[in-house]
């Protein structure tokens, strides 16, 4: 039963029984078969067949949840006896947007490696809202988002990030010192569209700028390249700036805003000993980044 719900898996997450035949190393017809014996099992039908492709039938979208936390389940069994044998072995899969990619994660999984060899570690890097997504549903066992996120995770606190305005290298603000609503007025801005609906909502909405002033970019760095241009300003969190280059000026606004990075795990999900650790050894890192701030 067991092979038969880590071949339905495999199919929807691919959305082909000939790619989840090749990455379970089986036939194309014993994947088939499996799912028809599974089908017949459970008294419904999974899967909608058509040229067009694989879906997932009102059912199958039901029971999806159930088979990947029983798949989940075991594989973290077969951990726990591995590190109660004093393996420690197994893999984890973490999910972040690209400035913890980029600023945290070599330094983390750099000292993490060195401790636990033998635990394979793969990355996934999305938007927010797939990432709690994802954790929600067993596909990764760990993510770095923002708040808010979704119920039912748990959460782990990791910091307040500062939220900076980024603008030509010859402007110079009001005061001299932050930006205020007078120094956004007639703006254009540029942004990622990912993360409008987040913090830099909230610092947008602050200001009354309206989405009519507001073009949106690929990523941080292409941000800094148009704001560099003259195209309009930015707003970038401080650890997207690290390790970004381009010839502008950062100024705080003159409200302080910041958003709030978090670790999300799956609250129904018993987390394996390696998770653990992983989680354990971020929270040094960030402690330690940022105690001397």
């Amino acid at each position: 039963m067991t092979f038969s719900y880590q071949v339905f898996a495999t199919v929807v997450r691919y959305q082909s029984f000939y790619q989840a035949s090749q990455v379970l190393n089986v036939t194309a017809s014993a994947v088939s078969h499996s799912i028809n014996q599974l089908e017949a099992q459970l008294g419904f039908p999974l899967l909608v067949r058509s040229r067009s492709g694989i879906k997932l039938t009102r059912d199958g979208a039901l029971v999806l949840p159930v088979i990947q936390q029983i798949l989940n389940d075991e594989a973290d069994l077969i951990q726990m006896s591995q590190n109660i044998n004093g393996l420690r072995s197994g893999s984890i899969k973490i999910g972040a947007f690209s400035s913890v990619c980029v600023n945290w994660l070599p330094n983390i999984l750099s000292t993490f490696s060195k401790q636990y060899p033998d635990i394979e570690v793969s990355i996934v890097q999305d938007s927010f809202e797939e990432i709690s997504k994802q954790v929600k549903t067993g596909e990764i066992d760990v993510g770095f988002t923002t708040l808010p996120v979704m119920d039912n995770l748990t959460i782990f606190p990791l910091i307040a990030d500062p939220i900076f305005c980024v603008t030509p290298v010859d402007f110079i603000p009001q005061n001299k010192q932050t930006i205020t609503q007078h120094d956004i007025v007639n703006q254009k801005f540029i942004l990622q569209k990912i993360d409008y609906d987040r913090a830099t909502k909230t610092v947008l909405d602050n200001y009354d700028v309206t989405i009519n002033s507001i073009n949106f970019s690929i990523d941080d760095q292409s941000i800094i390249a148009m704001v560099e241009a003259g195209i309009g300003f930015g707003i970038l969190p401080e650890l997207a700036l690290k390790k970004i280059k381009g010839d502008v000026a950062i100024y705080p606004f003159h409200q302080s805003l910041t958003r709030q990075i978090v670790l999300v795990t799956n609250k129904s999900k018993v987390m394996s000993p390696s998770v653990v650790e992983l989680i354990t050894a971020i929270k040094c890192f960030v402690k330690e980044t940022y105690s001397v701030r």
